[in-house]
């Protein structure tokens, strides 16, 4: 019987710095970073990794430091891209030179690269196809996912050697319904474009609407035909002292906020 997607346990790893790891992905380095273990302060405290935060960028190449030595790489080694809230995946080889793809999604079958996203609130999607020797990384907001993200880093992978019923996808830490109250506006962009969304929409105060995202990005890989899914209950907004939260800082009047890193490595 395959997996169906669930929330599950998530189990802390003691490592320098701190991270969560998925069961699902058990044998794929990986780890799903948040506040703990970095060098910046005030709102950005303490393991910021966003490059386009306004952090002191010492602090954050500091802290992208400590995230690729985690995975026993250069920092150059940990690669990412710009993301800019669309469905582009692309598939990487070695660290960029220059300007990074505009993306939000990279795939590889190459050791020894760990690529990563950053989120503060949207989903991050770690995925592996361990046999195949394949994996990837998405950065699903609401806007990538409904246009396709998930489906095409799944094709990426497909395109390089993987299984789709083999791959493991790991959602880790984002704001989760509780905490995402929308606007009816929001809900009738999904309905739009499909009358079953309406199940990932709840009842909040007056005429808002809870959105489940986590949920929402489950249901796309499953129909992307993944089925061997982990959803990690942590919220990113509720768990303050563990997870940089954009909606927090907005609702705080911060003025700006932090992003949390997750990566997956082969070898």
């Amino acid at each position: 019987m395959p997996l169906q997607p669930q929330p599950a346990a998530a189990r802390r790893i003691l490592n320098d710095p701190p991270s969560w790891q998925a069961g699902v992905l058990a044998g794929v380095k990986h780890g799903f970073f948040g506040r703990e273990g970095g060098s910046s302060t005030g709102i950005y405290a303490s393991l910021n990794a966003g490059t386009g935060s306004g952090d002191d960028p010492a602090n954050v190449q500091e802290n992208r430091r400590r995230i690729a030595a985690a995975f026993g790489v250069e920092p150059d080694h940990l690669v990412g891209v710009h993301q800019v809230h669309s469905p582009n995946a692309v598939f990487v080889t070695a660290p960029w030179h220059g300007e990074r793809p505009r993306a939000d999604a990279l795939v590889t079958t190459t050791p020894g690269l760990a690529i990563s996203i950053l989120t503060a609130d949207c989903t991050p999607i770690l995925f592996a196809d361990a046999e195949a020797g394949v994996i990837g990384a998405a950065h699903a907001g609401w806007r990538g996912a409904l246009g396709g993200v998930i489906e095409n880093t799944v094709w990426l992978m497909t395109e390089n050697g993987a299984r789709a019923e083999h791959i493991a996808a790991a959602i880790g830490p984002c704001i989760h319904q509780a905490s995402y109250e929308v606007g009816p506006e929001f809900e009738a962009e999904f309905l739009a474009l499909n009358g079953d969304y309406a199940r990932f929409f709840v009842s909040g105060a007056g005429d808002r609407r809870r959105f489940d995202l986590p949920g929402f990005c489950a249901a796309r890989l499953t129909s992307a035909g993944v089925t061997h899914i982990e959803t990690l209950p942590l919220d990113t907004y509720t768990h303050a002292t563990q997870l940089h939260s954009h909606r927090r800082s907005v609702h705080e009047k911060a003025g700006d906020y932090g992003r949390n890193c997750s990566a997956i490595m082969l070898g």
